[in-house]
């Protein structure tokens, strides 16, 4: 039998994945160098001044990295870049994982990965962070933001989709 607080687990991740999100790579670089890693939990967190945060699993080596550098960006990915997904999950279908070789970034302002593609990416300075459970929750200030046409890339129930018109 399945004690509560690994049913209450079970049930959380059964729930969660219901809750449809949109894809983004949070990359970094710096003295402690480049990373990338795709996550689903982002959110604006003020307009006045513009803040956005950014949930990192607290294993990944991109978490000491944005720590130390102090800035990362944000880059929604587009319903066609499944693949920089896959990626910068450290999945991909064939290739090296979390490869910036693979697609097509540029250096942002700030000198953070910016993905040409994205539908969106920010580039932030980290005004604090929090650790909550396994992750570190990243609070940046954002310094610039772009935005193209391209519709977002949303996960749902262990799968990729996209946005459609009701």
């Amino acid at each position: 039998m399945m004690d509560h607080l690994a049913e209450t687990k079970a049930n959380f991740i059964a729930a969660m994945g219901a809750a449809a999100t949109g894809v983004s790579v949070v990359t970094t670089e710096g003295l402690a160098g480049r990373f990338g890693l795709t996550v689903s939990a982002i959110s604006s967190v003020s307009a006045e001044p513009p803040m956005l945060l950014a949930c990192v699993n607290r294993k990944s080596p991109a978490v000491a990295a944005m720590d130390r550098n102090g800035r990362f960006a944000v880059n929604v990915l587009g319903f066609n870049s499944k693949d920089v997904a896959e990626v910068f999950a450290g999945r991909p279908k064939d290739g090296k994982p979390y490869d910036f070789a693979r697609h097509g970034w540029e250096e942002g302002s700030m000198g953070q990965p910016l993905l040409a593609e994205a539908t969106a990416s920010f580039e932030c300075e980290i005004e604090c962070s929090q650790d909550a459970g396994s992750h570190r929750i990243f609070i940046g200030r954002v310094v610039n933001a772009r935005r193209n046409t391209a519709k977002p890339l949303v996960y749902c129930n262990r799968a990729f989709g996209r946005v459609a018109e009701l």
